[in-house]
């Protein structure tokens, strides 16, 4: 007998962190793509997940195969401005004061932008983080680690809005 729970209350009660995983990796105006994308990919191959499956790193998994999609989409495609800007665009994923917290997440190293999204965000364990980045238990750990770090020196004597303390 099949206990699965209904896939709509896996999107509910899954969806927020797969959302905040999309906008950490790929940013908030493409975000959205990546979590319909995740959604519709995961709801193919639901009837077939083990019931014994990690939900939420199994539809985390997907998301960072989406989000790599997008990345190399966006990689592809040329955008036309009428001036360059001074700066990349922030990644969005909160209000604007939260932005400049968002910019410095999004100029860390893919491996640790990623590492750091999937751990503190999604709230995975290193080993299902090296399951989906490729690697060790400890290159998770360490890509973690190294871009938590770097966040901390850029914000250390600083309020949360970038003001002195």
């Amino acid at each position: 007998m099949d206990m699965k729970k209904p896939f709509e209350n896996i999107v509910a009660e899954h969806g927020p962190t797969v959302l905040r995983v999309c906008r950490a990796v790929v940013g908030f105006d493409e975000a959205d793509d990546a979590w319909s994308e995740t959604f519709l990919s995961a709801m193919t191959a639901y009837p077939s997940l083990p019931d014994d499956a990690n939900v939420e790193a199994w539809l985390v998994t997907i998301a960072h195969r989406k989000a790599i999609d997008v990345i190399r989409v966006r990689k592809r495609i040329a955008i036309p401005v009428e001036e360059v800007p001074d700066r990349p665009s922030s990644l969005g994923i909160a209000d604007s004061s939260d932005r400049e917290v968002w910019d410095h997440v999004r100029s860390l190293p893919d491996r640790q932008r990623q590492a750091v999204a999937y751990h503190y965000l999604a709230g995975l364990p290193y080993l299902e983080i090296a399951a989906i980045l490729g690697g060790t238990t400890d290159a998770a750990r360490r890509a973690a680690s190294d871009g938590m770090k770097t966040l901390r020196k850029t914000f250390a004597g600083t309020d949360r809005h970038g003001g002195a303390r």
